[in-house]
């Protein structure tokens, strides 16, 4: 019990930072208590918005439209993190329905960084995202574990940020059931802590076949330990250093890659080249996705309902402009005007007969300020989705790894590997971490 008062009391520390939408404390004292008496260590754990939880207890997506939605089940990997001794402390906080990377544009308010106090009220350091709430209620020691959702980077963005691990495992491993969906044959549950290993503690927790979701998948359970990086084989894809990759980010990739040659890596330079359509593709099946998706919310049922209700178009148009906001209204439009991705797959699977993994910045550089975000209009965002959405688009498992810092802020690289090789990722990650 004393880790959980102890969470409970650095959340209500941290208030500031905006880290959580619901705290639950109570729920969280409540699930330690039934953990002890069945033999089991409690640790806390942070759910983002986005998956469903019951108890009471809302499940908003940072949205106005779903403010006082309480589901009635639980998300399944939510069932399965309390059932193995997790007490969930809060909700946490992101982009409304998980569109974009900053965490800054929810219902509810920023999720500010903790690595860094603002200099001002109205600037911050930006924590990523979507996953942002996540991230950093991980890094500042809240919780041992947060859940978070990655379409495009959003777990791996935030914990490069915050020079915290995450990890998105291949699609389906994690089940989607209770995860309220955005791009559905892109969204994968996902995993923020502070090392690989405990990634891969927790990834064993969640996973295995869900007959409520069908794209779940067996990840097998006999596979090869890596222990040292002797003969493995890196690739290192030259679309990668593009003109919007930072020194600082250069400059640690290259590093890593140093660390690894010496190690007894086999470095290969490889070509993706279309990787450059990734941003395009991402974009064409997000937006399909989401004009489908979004439909549901037509304030009938469930929802924010405007009080200009004169007419029933009236009342649908009226209630999803006031509670959706100018990112999400924007993908709607775009995808009911068009309802490569296996190009891309096909590319990078191939690239797997010739190497184990691939080392990739996971963002563009360190953090930026909210400022800098806000007078670019947030199009910085779309530069780092560049490194992490193909991962998505192929259903690859992908995990960034603090690597050393940019301007005093840290910068994370991405590892990728194959389907289903979501054990030796982590082990190479664990590897990799001890000796840089």
């Amino acid at each position: 019990m004393q880790r959980i008062e102890s969470a409970i009391e650095k959340a209500v520390n941290l208030r500031r930072h905006g880290i959580f939408i619901s705290e639950t404390f109570d729920l969280a004292r409540t699930q330690a208590r039934e953990a002890i008496q069945k033999g089991i260590t409690p640790f806390p754990v942070a759910v983002k918005d986005c998956f469903l939880t019951s108890n009471e207890t809302n499940t908003t997506c940072a949205s106005q439209m779903l403010e006082n939605y309480c589901a009635p089940v639980n998300a399944t990997i939510v069932e399965r993190i309390v059932t193995k001794g997790g007490c969930i402390i809060g909700k946490t906080n992101l982009d409304e329905f998980c569109m974009g990377t900053s965490s800054a544009l929810g219902h509810f308010g920023p999720v500010k960084s903790a690595i860094k106090e603002e200099e001002s009220p109205d600037d911050w350091i930006i924590p990523g995202g979507s996953s942002g709430g996540s991230a950093v209620a991980v890094q500042a020691g809240i919780v041992d574990m947060a859940l978070g959702s990655d379409t495009g980077g959003s777990t791996r963005n935030p914990a490069a940020f915050n020079g915290i691990y995450g990890l998105k495992p291949t699609y389906g491993v994690l089940s989607r059931y209770g995860l309220i969906p955005l791009v559905n044959s892109l969204d994968s549950p996902s995993i923020l802590a502070t090392s690989a290993e405990k990634c891969w503690k927790y990834l064993e927790f969640l996973k295995g076949i869900d007959a409520a979701d069908s794209t779940s998948v067996t990840l097998p359970e006999e596979s090869s330990r890596i222990s040292n990086l002797k003969g493995l084989k890196v690739g290192i894809p030259i679309e990668y250093h593009n003109e919007c990759l930072s020194e600082d980010a250069w400059r640690h990739w290259n590093r890593i890659v140093g660390i690894l040659k010496r190690e007894g890596a086999i470095i290969r330079v490889i070509s993706l080249p279309t990787t450059k359509y990734s941003l395009a593709c991402y974009s064409v099946i997000a937006a399909a996705d989401v004009a489908s998706n979004m439909a549901r919310y037509d304030s009938v049922a469930y929802g924010h309902r405007s009080e200009k209700n004169d007419s029933t178009y009236e009342m649908y148009a009226t209630s999803r402009s006031e509670s959706l906001n100018t990112v999400v209204r924007r993908r709607i439009f775009a995808g009911n005007y068009f309802l490569m991705k296996q190009l891309i797959t096909n590319e990078m699977l191939a690239a797997f007969n010739e190497v184990d993994i691939i080392v990739t910045p996971t963002a563009t550089g360190p953090p930026p300020k909210y400022s800098q975000l806000r007078d670019t209009l947030f199009s910085k965002e779309d530069d780092d989705d560049y490194f992490t959405q193909a991962a998505n688009l192929v259903g690859i498992p992908a995990i960034s790894i603090p690597v050393g810092r940019g301007e005093g802020l840290p910068i994370g690289v991405q590892l990728l590997a194959n389907r289903l090789e979501d054990r030796a990722l982590c082990d190479i990650a664990h590897v990799l971490s001890g000796i840089i």
